[in-house]
């Protein structure tokens, strides 16, 4: 039997971020660093106990869960900043560092390409894009980028961390759609990518209630991309959380999609490496056609 991926290229990615840090995880909560400041999340992940001592998760910076928080923070990547907002019912603050080295990847990949062919325009389509992080890399990177998020809120946040990261003038094109709806309009405007990210939620509602359900849209998720990207892409990176599909899932769906194109396919897993210790919190998977 023949695999559509290489064994080999199944891996971890993780590496610390800028101003955050995973201080220890367990009992299904982390404690993180976030420019200075401690907090503690809920995290279903952590079946394990921790590893640091009860008094070392209670500390004069510690940031109690009933407790706000408001930052900025630069990631550690050519000056880009992220605003963090964090409260008692937060499950998100505002940025996912467990994805920095795929915007080290990205950034790395653009700028490569873009000092092998100078004259070259390099399209992104950032899809599901929360609040911009990875649009923000890719223009780093010289490349022109099309940011599409069905939250309009997500959208302002993503524009804040333009301003923030004193980018203002960047050609960003910011989109507030349906992601399936929007890459129809593009296919019938002929517009192609050269290089597609994502990052579904495993459920979700459009700007007009649409109602998303990864497990059933992700086939023809992946078929529509592929109706977009242009004669010569660069790549596509699929990012997954809170799902049953494994890596090895999307990375055969990939494969299928790119069979024509050549390239490798890599999956895996997405971690936060924890600060002194080698234990590793994971936190999505991902697959990654290039």
């Amino acid at each position: 039997m023949s695999y559509p991926i290489d064994m080999k290229n199944i891996k971890i990615w993780t590496e610390e971020m800028g101003e955050y840090k995973l201080l220890d995880s367990g009992n299904k909560e982390k404690l993180e660093e976030i420019g200075g400041i401690k907090i503690v999340r809920n995290e279903p992940r952590a079946w394990w106990e921790p590893e640091l001592s009860k008094e070392k998760w209670k500390t004069e910076s510690f940031l109690k869960k009933g407790e706000g928080l408001e930052a900025v923070i630069d990631i550690g990547l050519e000056g880009i900043k992220a605003k963090i907002r964090y409260k008692k019912t937060s499950k998100h603050i505002g940025i996912f560092p467990e994805q920095f080295p795929q915007w080290q990847w990205i950034f790395k990949k653009i700028t490569d390409t873009k000092l092998q062919t100078p004259n070259r325009v390099v399209n992104v389509l950032n899809l599901f894009g929360y609040t911009g992080m990875a649009s923000l890399v890719a223009t780093k990177a010289n490349a022109k980028v099309t940011h599409v998020d069905a939250s309009k809120p997500s959208v302002d946040w993503a524009r804040e961390n333009q301003k923030l990261s004193k980018m203002e003038k960047a050609p960003i094109r910011w989109v507030v759609d349906d992601v399936v709806k929007f890459i129809k309009k593009e296919k019938n405007r002929g517009i192609k990518y050269d290089c597609i990210i994502m990052d579904p939620p495993s459920y979700g509602k459009g700007p007009k209630g649409e109602v998303w359900k990864i497990e059933k849209e992700l086939p023809n998720l992946l078929l529509a991309c592929r109706e977009i990207l242009s004669d010569q892409p660069l790549f596509i990176i699929f990012n997954m959380y809170s799902t049953e599909l494994s890596s090895i899932s999307v990375a055969n769906l990939l494969s299928e999609i790119t069979k024509d194109l050549g390239g490798t396919i890599e999956s895996g897993e997405l971690a936060l490496k924890t600060t002194n210790s080698n234990r590793l919190l994971p936190m999505s998977i991902f697959a990654l056609w290039n």
